[in-house]
């Protein structure tokens, strides 16, 4: 039965977010930069949809009188370590608290009191 012969199997191709150039280094990388410290990140390639939401964090931060950096994250390889498949995401303090739509203003603060108090 060739149906279940090993040796006529075709070898799936194996694919990954980064077409391919995930090594362990370029996880390593990732996963370091994932836990970092308190932060604030937009995870998305970098088109109109992130810059809206980077937009609208920014000024929630603002509104909020807070006073933290953003960080445009455009490597695939880290945004996959945070486990995102839809862009734009925020993380906030290393956890993904939206992703796959752009927040207004106002759903950005009520995150951020949410998260931060």
């Amino acid at each position: 039965m060739a149906l279940f012969d090993k040796k006529n199997k075709k070898e799936e191709a194996s694919s990954c977010c980064c077409s391919g150039k995930c090594d362990s280094e370029t996880m390593t990388r990732a996963e370091a930069a994932k836990e970092e410290g308190a932060s604030i990140k937009i995870l998305g390639s970098g088109c109109a949809k992130c810059n809206q939401l980077e937009a609208a964090t920014k000024e929630a931060l603002t509104r909020l009188r807070m006073d933290t950096a953003i960080d445009h994250v455009t490597d695939f390889s880290q945004i996959a370590a945070y486990g995102v498949i839809t862009t734009p995401a925020l993380v906030v303090d290393g956890k993904v608290v939206s992703y796959g739509k752009v927040l207004k203003v106002d759903e950005v603060v009520k995150i951020l009191q949410k998260v931060r108090g």
